[in-house]
């Protein structure tokens, strides 16, 4: 066997192992160690190269970087379960309302946001499908529209910092994640644009596609809006100012950031009053599941 056919078996191996359903950690780690010994049985490799793996899984979980993946996690997840998503949405719902697609930029403006306090996409398609999709189905919207909108949207916390993924791939590369993070923000934002664009032509073409809201489902109009989204939108985006801009600047590393979010996301939690003993224990729950999530990816990966 040609030694340039491995990596293109390799590849073919993997998505073999996906497809029959093996969990993606698991499935990299078998592939890994199957070429392996293929490679042994070939010639192309020495056994010996199996010693080094042991320092290699030793130094994926003493990596500091890496603390950053369960801080920013925590911090979105607290942020979501305050009820940050459902009051943003509504919010911005109302101030886009009188727009034919307000309802639909309402959701990607809204996903920008998220995308920008969670890091975790998982957390930021469920909470904006859970809470916008009846929203927008009950107001007439295309259902194609309506789940594009919502997938697209929640898909924008894979780039927008502090996205999970590009401290992963900070930390591959050897990169510093504040250059990724900067990086990062143009394409994020041109993004936003062009989804928001994409509604707007569709809004244009086909205005049955993307009504506006009815002037019954606008609640809130005038200087009391305004007053309202200020207090709902202020609070998460000074955050996220802290956040990143600490890390842009260099005065704190991505897990002393990380960390000042999750410090931050209890503090505005409590002042909500949203800030209990049954929400902190499913943030945690579910941030030391998505965390051992990552880290077995990567030790997957590394072998």
């Amino acid at each position: 066997m040609a030694f340039e056919l491995m990596a293109p078996l390799m590849f073919v191996g993997l998505a073999v192992l996906l497809l029959l359903g093996y969990p993606v950690a698991f499935a990299l780690a078998a592939n890994g160690l199957l070429f392996a010994f293929i490679g042994f049985e070939l010639g192309m490799l020495q056994p010996e190269l199996l010693q080094a793996l042991p320092q290699r899984l030793y130094g994926i979980m003493a990596n500091p970087l890496l603390l950053a993946i369960p801080f920013f996690t925590f911090m979105g997840l607290v942020l979501e379960r305050s009820g940050m998503a459902e009051d943003l949405l509504d919010t911005v719902g109302q101030l886009f309302g009188p727009i034919r697609g307000g309802v639909a930029y309402a959701v990607i403006f809204v996903g920008a946001l998220l995308a920008a306090t969670t890091g975790v996409i998982a957390a930021s398609v469920i909470a904006m499908g859970l809470i916008s999709l009846p929203v927008m189905l009950r107001y007439r919207y295309s259902p194609r529209l309506a789940s594009g909108v919502i997938c697209a949207s929640g898909t924008l916390a894979q780039i927008i910092p502090p996205s999970i993924v590009l401290i992963v791939l900070a930390d591959v590369l050897g990169a510093s994640v504040g250059d990724i993070y900067a990086g990062a923000v143009l394409p994020g934002l041109l993004l936003v644009m062009l989804m928001t664009g994409y509604v707007f032509i569709t809004s244009m073409l086909n205005p049955a596609a993307a009504p506006a809201l009815p002037p019954e489902a606008r609640t809130r109009r005038g200087a009391a809006l305004w007053r309202h989204a200020l207090l709902v939108m202020v609070p998460p985006l000074v955050l996220i100012f802290l956040v990143l801009g600490s890390i842009f600047a260099g005065i704190a590393t991505p897990s002393e950031g990380g960390a000042l979010g999750a410090v931050g996301a209890l503090v505005l939690a409590a002042v909500r009053r949203r800030l209990n003993l049954k929400m902190l224990r499913e943030a945690l729950d579910s941030t030391t599941k998505l965390s051992s999530f990552v880290m077995f990816i990567l030790i997957g990966s590394t072998v």
